[in-house]
């Protein structure tokens, strides 16, 4: 019971966040794929929430966050698929991704770290396959350490 009321406590933390750092957030319509992502600095996140979700804070480390929603389907629900991509920064050095799925209820979200330099733009290039359809979501953003 305990656990449950801590996991239910993360869960409602991490969605609070996601809400107040909307503007850090986007979408791209890819097929009948809703990709929502977002990258962010990992000192955004309390070390609780870090420690639970097996992230490195660090003020030169990033955060990759994709959740896909399936837009063929009533209501868009989660969809799970395989992610892969690759970071460059503008010296054109790769930075490769690894995701990890995470599974809240009916919630899928995905998550990989990146590294990053004060002031450093990072473009990703990231393959998203949910074994129908393969699409592709380019992007890229500005990280700042704090």
């Amino acid at each position: 019971m305990k656990t449950s009321i801590i996991k239910l406590l993360i869960a409602l933390s991490l969605s609070l966040f996601v809400m107040t750092s909307v503007s850090a957030e986007n979408m791209k319509k890819l097929g009948s794929m809703n990709v929502h992502y977002m990258a962010i600095g990992s000192t955004f996140f309390t070390p609780e929430i870090a420690k639970v979700y097996g992230i490195t804070r660090s003020r030169y480390n990033g955060l990759i966050n994709i959740s896909v929603l399936d837009n063929s389907q009533k209501g868009t629900p989660a969809k799970s698929v395989s992610i892969t991509g690759k970071a460059k920064n503008n010296l054109g050095q790769f930075k490769d991704l690894d995701f990890k799925e995470v599974k809240e209820g009916k919630a899928i979200y995905y998550l990989a770290q990146v590294s990053y330099h004060n002031e450093e733009t990072l473009h990703f290039d990231i393959m998203i396959n949910d074994g129908k359809e393969k699409q592709q979501l380019k992007f890229s953003q500005k990280f700042y350490v704090d």
